[in-house]
């Protein structure tokens, strides 16, 4: 029952973190926005932003705290692949002008055309990346 539970209670918290800002702050849950605006320039509006992301990071704390264990992590790549994907993720928030959350949480809820280009681009490129690593050759 907990393998329903849990994925359903992470995506109902997702959406009212990202409602609750939208209301409190006027802005988009966009974790690539709001993590790149710390790196560069700062408008004087740090403090939300680093609130929402130590949030974030606290998210597994709070996990273990309710199931009293961890969460279960499994990552097969190994770290060249980590690190490329990485990258390339990196590369394509800036080029799409917004990441998954953004875009896919916050862009769709808003009905934004925009953004189902966007999250219409990047599954595409999802579905074909795992269709290649897995099929392709490209995996270990």
């Amino acid at each position: 029952m907990s393998f329903v539970l849990t994925p359903l209670a992470g995506g109902a918290l997702i959406g009212a973190s990202a409602g609750l800002l939208l209301l409190a702050n006027g802005r988009i849950a966009g974790i690539s926005g709001i993590a790149g605006r710390l790196l560069g320039r700062w408008d004087g509006d740090a403090a939300w932003r680093i609130a929402f992301l130590v949030g974030l990071l606290l998210g597994p704390v709070l996990y273990r705290g309710v199931a009293g264990q961890w969460p279960a992590v499994r990552i097969d790549a190994p770290w060249p692949m980590l690190i490329l994907g990485g990258l390339l993720v990196g590369y394509g928030t800036r080029l799409g002008s917004g990441c998954t959350s953004g875009h896919g949480v916050c862009g769709l809820a808003r009905l934004s055309p925009r953004s189902l280009a966007a999250v219409a681009t990047f599954m595409a490129f999802a579905m074909a990346t795992v269709f290649l690593v897995r099929h392709g050759g490209l995996s270990r």
